[in-house]
């Protein structure tokens, strides 16, 4: 399958459950597809920001961590408590193969996470919130199990952010008094080799 129809592929899957069996299935080649084919750099990206906010001394999320890829980029700026959690055991199998991470938790973000309230000092989430995959309502979990003045990084499809009520829920975080916007970058294109028509934004949020 060529690795443009892999990623509308999983972009198609009609409930978690395909979409997690999709996503075991591409796992060992998920790598080579998207940095090698697509020149994805969302990983990368997503740590930079995310090291401006947050002390490597930090207890961190890694939530929709995949493969690991953002992992090895925290790994290698000096974050040593990383957890990684997954819909899929494929990916977090792979994830486990970069060393980054202390634990590995197979959840879906959008679901309630079995985590206590308050567990990590900070979360970040970049390529989960997309096309088919965790809801707006995810953010409500995030802000849940970060601490109060943790910060949440994550990234969003720009049509996404927009048209799938994830500006809304914004709206309805700060409105509530759960969390201060701290930035939010301009569109850009993250997969400019596979998928240049699309654009990504990232946004820091401050749990209050």
């Amino acid at each position: 399958m060529a690795q443009q129809n892999k990623v509308q592929w999983v972009y198609e899957a009609k409930d978690n459950d395909e979409l997690e069996a999709r996503y075991d299935e591409w796992a060992a080649e998920y790598d080579a597809d998207v940095i090698d084919e697509f020149g994805y750099f969302g990983p990368q990206r997503g740590a930079d920001i995310f090291e401006r906010f947050v002390p490597t001394s930090a207890r961190v999320l890694d939530a929709g961590a995949g493969t690991g890829l953002v992992g090895a980029v925290l790994k290698e700026k000096g974050y040593g408590s990383i957890t990684a959690m997954d819909l899929s055991n494929g990916m977090l199998e792979e994830a486990k193969k970069t060393g980054a991470y202390e634990g590995f938790d197979r959840m879906v973000l959008g679901e309630t996470l079995g985590y206590e309230t308050a567990s990590f000092d900070s979360t970040i989430s970049i390529g989960t919130f997309s096309l088919g995959h965790a809801p707006a309502s995810g953010l409500n979990e995030l802000v849940r199990v970060t601490k109060p003045g943790g910060y949440i990084v994550y990234s969003v499809r720009a049509d996404v952010y927009v048209e799938n009520g994830f500006q809304a829920k914004h709206e309805e975080l700060v409105s509530a008094g759960k969390v201060t916007i701290v930035d939010g970058t301009e569109p850009e294109h993250l997969l400019p080799k596979g998928e240049p028509e699309l654009e990504h934004r990232f946004w820091v949020l401050r749990v209050s």
